[in-house]
């Protein structure tokens, strides 16, 4: 029996899903650009650490996002990350909290599905859309 609170565990805390890499400027200072409407209705920040799924090749990576304009529809990778992904593929965000366990209430992730113009569509699980 453990006396006290529990460990810390890292849960998935919001995803952004099948976003359209818009741009990739390797000559960028690193990071992921997003844009802000998206980070808003998400609840993920500007210089938060994200991790990035590339669906069409499967590379993987960790970065940073900075704010794009709202309403831009903007996924641009930057800096290094750039040689990882193609302009057009579908990427998933991640960020992650740092939660102690045991949990008090049921956890739900914020799972936003995204149009092929990183157009807002729904949420996961939601009814009114279908998952490709």
């Amino acid at each position: 029996m453990q006396n006290g609170p529990g460990p810390y565990v890292q849960l998935l805390r919001a995803k952004l899903h099948h976003a359209r890499v818009t741009a990739a400027d390797v000559n960028y200072v690193g990071s992921i650009s997003i844009d802000a409407d998206l980070l808003e209705r998400t609840g993920i920040l500007p210089w938060e650490r994200v991790m990035v799924a590339d669906v069409e090749n499967g590379n993987r990576l960790e970065t940073y996002v900075l704010e794009a304009p709202a309403g831009s529809g903007m996924m641009q990778m930057n800096g290094a990350a750039a040689h990882l992904v193609n302009v057009g593929d579908r990427i998933i965000v991640f960020a992650y909290a740092l939660v102690q366990l045991p949990l008090t209430e049921p956890w739900t992730p914020k799972v936003a599905l995204l149009d092929e113009r990183n157009a807002f569509a729904g949420w996961l699980g939601s009814d009114a859309v279908e998952v490709s």
